[in-house]
C-alpha cells in the first residue's frame, strides 16, 4: 500500500509534535543532531540503521565531526507522508536515549 502525501496542514501538525529542531526543507524532514565526540555521532548512525531497517522506511544521513543530519522523505509518495514523522519521532527518542547514556546535545 503507497503512503500518501501529507497535506500542509498535517505537516504543520506534525512538526507540532516534533522537538521544534525538526524543519521542513523542501520535500524533506531534516534535523541535525550534535555529539560530544565523533564516535557517539557513529553509535547514534548505528542505532538508526536499526531502526531503519525495523520499520522499512530508510533517512538519508550525513555523518560530520561531532554532528549526524537526518534527512527523512518517503520517496516512493514524493514527499512527507506519515512514515516520516513516525521515524522522526523514533529518531529523536534514540537521540534522547543515548544523550541520557553519553551527555550529548541535540
Amino acid at each position: 500500500m503507497k503512503a500518501e502525501l501529507l497535506t500542509e496542514d498535517a505537516i504543520e501538525r506534525g512538526l507540532a509534535l516534533l522537538p521544534a529542531t525538526w524543519q521542513v526543507e523542501g520535500l524533506e524532514l531534516v534535523k541535525e543532531f550534535r555529539f560530544p565526540s565523533y564516535m557517539a555521532g557513529i553509535e547514534f548512525v548505528q542505532r538508526i540503521a536499526a531502526l531503519a531497517e525495523a520499520m522499512n522506511h530508510h533517512p538519508d544521513l550525513l555523518i560530520g565531526w561531532r554532528k549526524v543530519s537526518v534527512r527523512l522523505c518517503t520517496h516512493s509518495a514524493g514527499g512527507l507522508t506519515a512514515l516520516d514523522f513516525a521515524m522522526a519521532a523514533q529518531v529523536s527518542q534514540t537521540a534522547s536515549d543515548q544523550s541520557s547514556q553519553q551527555g550529548q546535545d541535540d
